[in-house]
């Protein structure tokens, strides 16, 4: 008589899905690893923020002219802006967050930081916004939201981003 075996359901893997997309093909000139550096960024924060269960968010590499747009219908600013988050409100799907090219190269230069390490803060930054840290709202929340950065950094081998240079 064949023995059956029972087949376990594998156990949901507490990760994140980052999705990264490519609107201005300068992003991978200009930093070639810029995909594996912000899907590994996306997941240090969702560890590090201690969340658990399979989650996604999107990570889209634009330029300043399409950062730009958005800012001025989203936030009413019209200038471009290193990242804007959108948080979705679903539980499994984050939302979706944009970086604008030049301005992340821009303040790289300005803050004498390399750009891999500054695009890796902002993405971060921007999945803690997406799950929803603010540092907008109030000292006490700012506080928190950059000590958690500075950890999720540290853990990547990335130098505090709020040190003076």
């Amino acid at each position: 008589m064949p023995m059956t075996r029972a087949i376990k359901k594998p156990k949901a893997d507490p990760t994140l899905r980052c999705t990264v997309v490519v609107l201005d093909q300068a992003w991978l000139e200009k930093l070639p690893e810029a995909e594996k550096l912000a899907r590994r960024a996306a997941r240090a924060a969702f560890a590090g923020a201690r969340r658990t269960g399979q989650r996604s968010l999107n990570v889209a590499l634009d330029n300043d002219k399409g950062v730009r747009l958005l800012n001025a219908r989203d936030r009413k600013k019209d200038k471009p802006t290193n990242v804007l988050s959108y948080p979705s409100g679903e539980r499994d799907f984050l939302g979706d967050m944009v970086l604008a090219r030049q301005t992340v190269w821009r303040e790289a230069r300005e803050q004498r930081k390399s750009p891999a390490d500054h695009f890796t803060h902002l993405v971060v930054h921007g999945t803690l916004h997406l799950l929803g840290y603010d540092h907008e709202t109030g000292d006490e929340d700012a506080e928190r939201m950059e000590a958690l950065e500075r950890r999720v950094l540290a853990r990547l081998g990335i130098a505090d981003p709020y040190l003076e240079r």
